[in-house]
């Protein structure tokens, strides 16, 4: 079927899903955190991928994601049903202002988002699509401000986003008393300017790291950095 997307692992339905699985949510799911995760939140899931990625990666961790589109939750929750990590799978229908207030007490080891991140920008046709695409700086605040209240000490949060948005959400973790501890610079091919950043943020005064991810080594040909950290996931590779 056109609409399934299939992992080595899993498979994702798309049914309804106004973003379809691209190359942002998998690399995200891919980079983010490390080895001892045990709680994972996913925010604005989606198909689900990012939730399930991580729920592959990290055999031990318990992972909820939040989905507001009620469409898109449903999905979702029949493809956390539906693959070999169900019981450590969590689907919330709700957006992450409504989840926190529910569920105040909850700290997570990994929050992840692969947010809407067009500011004030021409708007997508399509509701759906505005609802998956853009944001206003509110949500940024909101995101960033409920970030730093639900992390663990040593936990971090991962976001993927437009260079433009990144520079935006870089300015808000300080008065969150969070800590910009990664950016790893997403370009298409070795001499592009990067066209995603992935943001690791948290409490840790670790020593700042700056990477470069390249995806392409010439047309229709994926790096070996690429291959490698998709490899697990990806059946082409």
């Amino acid at each position: 079927m056109a609409n399934i997307f299939r992992f080595k692992q899993f498979s994702v339905d798309q049914t309804g899903c106004a973003m379809k699985i691209n190359t942002d949510g998998v690399l995200l799911a891919a980079l983010a955190g490390e080895t001892t995760m045990l709680s994972v939140l996913d925010i604005g899931t989606g198909t689900g991928v990012i939730a399930l990625m991580l729920a592959q990666r990290f055999a031990q961790a318990q992972v909820d994601a939040v989905e507001i589109d009620e469409v898109a939750a449903a999905t979702a929750a029949g493809n956390f049903k539906n693959s070999p990590f169900s019981e450590r799978l969590t689907l919330f229908p709700i957006g992450f202002e409504g989840f926190f207030a529910a569920h105040p007490d909850k700290r997570y080891d990994l929050i992840v988002s692969n947010p809407p991140f067009y500011i004030n920008s021409l708007q997508s046709p399509g509701a759906k699509k505005n609802l998956a695409k853009h944001a206003g700086k509110s949500f940024f605040d909101d995101l960033i401000k409920m970030v730093s209240i639900h992390l663990t000490e040593a936990g971090t949060c991962w976001l993927i986003l437009p260079p433009e948005t990144a520079e935006l959400v870089k300015t808000l973790t300080s008065a969150n008393n969070l800590r910009l501890q990664k950016i790893i610079k997403v370009c298409s091919f070795k001499h592009d300017a990067p066209h995603r950043e992935i943001l690791a943020l948290g409490f840790d005064t670790n020593e700042f790291e700056d990477e470069e991810l390249v995806i392409y080594d010439e047309p229709k040909v994926y790096s070996k950095q690429y291959q490698d950290m998709l490899r697990e996931f990806l059946t082409i590779f």
